[in-house]
């Protein structure tokens, strides 16, 4: 579970993210909340978590020199901003500086699942090492997303059946009568990811399912994942996992 804490100096609003929505289905506990910068800061010294969601603007302490504080400090934490119409030039700079991502007021819980989906796989081994299978599944995150537009939904229909040859996203968009850039648009927009991304991602997640039976070789389980040859999945593997495919079937060198 992601842990985070919500900044938010607007108390109803503070109550409102805190209770209302179902954080558990999006793998996320909330083990603080602060209607300030400087409480905030208190906070993530105690509680160490993955995220923190802020008010660009709170008494003291502002959202934006919240962020600044936390990135002199070198935490890992990734801070997703809370802007209003008002204020969004000044959050797409913020994001421009280094912040995970910005949320409009006033939020709606579905604006959370691509986000979260996102700091999922960021966070879950502190770098960009893909959720595995059982972790807060991010694929399953992704699916949710999907349900928001048919084109997507066949997309992501079609990498989980044909992820092991060649989809493209030409295809795709032909037989559905769209452009391939509409299509491409619209995946980005849902899942925050290109096509390339999602089915990296699923290949990944298919990949490790394979290693963790320990029934095949590397290079049989790279082509059934649809990688092809051994080199392209080992250097996949490891710029994501942070461990070799070899390493994680034996359970060597992993951090999870």
């Amino acid at each position: 579970m992601l842990k985070l804490v919500i900044a938010e100096d607007e108390e109803i609003i503070r109550r409102g993210l805190v209770c209302t929505f179902d954080w558990e289905k999006l793998g996320v506990v909330v083990v603080g909340d602060a209607e300030d910068g400087v409480e905030a800061l208190k906070l993530i010294h105690e509680k160490r978590p993955d995220v923190v969601l802020t008010d660009i603007r709170m008494p003291r302490l502002s959202g934006i020199d919240l962020a600044k504080r936390l990135q002199g400090e070198h935490r890992t934490v990734h801070v997703v901003f809370l802007t209003s119409y008002a204020d969004f030039d000044y959050a797409q700079q913020a994001v421009r500086l280094g912040a995970a991502d910005y949320l409009l007021k006033p939020v709606e819980e579905e604006a959370l699942v691509p986000v979260f989906a996102r700091l999922q796989i960021r966070a879950a081994a502190g770098g960009d090492r893909m959720a595995l299978p059982g972790k807060l599944d991010a694929w399953t995150a992704y699916r949710d997303c999907a349900k928001r537009n048919p084109y997507v939904r066949i997309a992501l229909g079609t990498i989980e059946a044909r992820y092991a040859s060649r989809p493209s996203i030409e295809t795709i968009a032909a037989d559905e009568g769209i452009s391939s850039s509409y299509l491409s648009r619209k995946i980005k927009e849902v899942t925050g990811k290109t096509f390339g991304e999602l089915l990296t991602a699923y290949r990944l997640q298919k990949s490790i399912e394979l290693l963790s039976e320990g029934r095949l070789r590397v290079y049989e389980i790279a082509e059934r994942a649809g990688f092809g040859d051994y080199k392209n999945f080992a250097q996949v593997f490891k710029r994501i996992m942070h461990t070799t495919p070899k390493a994680f079937m034996e359970g060597k060198d992993l951090h999870l």
